[in-house]
């Protein structure tokens, strides 16, 4: 399998892992009771038939990440680059998934003030993640 290919596939199982590391984080900070702290209406569970596609999305952020890495001189700053790509997820979410898929106003601000922020931090800890696993998985 040539070098590129395989890091195509370590990019997406990375952005997989990084997207369970996210579902994490949200289903503690529900458990913690940080969203009804900042007042915003949203819970994560983790009932596997609605995760798998939310896991599936984060592979496929995760080949969009691979092009921030693909070329071997680029192969620096991992996780920084993972946390900088994170940003693309989170304004597609801001901007498209929650009024337009989800239908909660622009932003998610049905579901409280402070979810672009909830949005913007949940996927900077996909990033770090994303950036950690792609950066173990591929060695030196």
């Amino acid at each position: 399998m040539p070098k590129s290919s395989a890091l195509f596939t370590v990019c997406f199982v990375a952005g997989m892992l990084g997207t369970i590391a996210t579902i994490l984080f949200l289903w503690g900070c529900n458990e913690a009771n940080i969203f009804h702290l900042i007042r915003v209406n949203y819970t994560q569970t983790l009932h596997l038939p609605k995760l798998y596609p939310q896991i599936f999305v984060g592979g496929f952020w995760g080949l969009g990440y691979f092009f921030t890495v693909g070329v071997p001189r680029h192969r620096r700053y991992w996780i920084r680059k993972g946390l900088w790509f994170s940003l693309l997820p989170a304004l597609t979410a801001i901007f498209y998934t929650y009024p337009y898929v989800y239908h909660k106003g622009m932003a998610g601000f049905d579901l409280g003030m402070l979810t672009p922020l909830l949005i913007v931090v949940s996927s900077l800890v996909w990033g770090l993640f994303t950036g950690f696993f792609a950066r173990l998985f591929w060695g030196r």
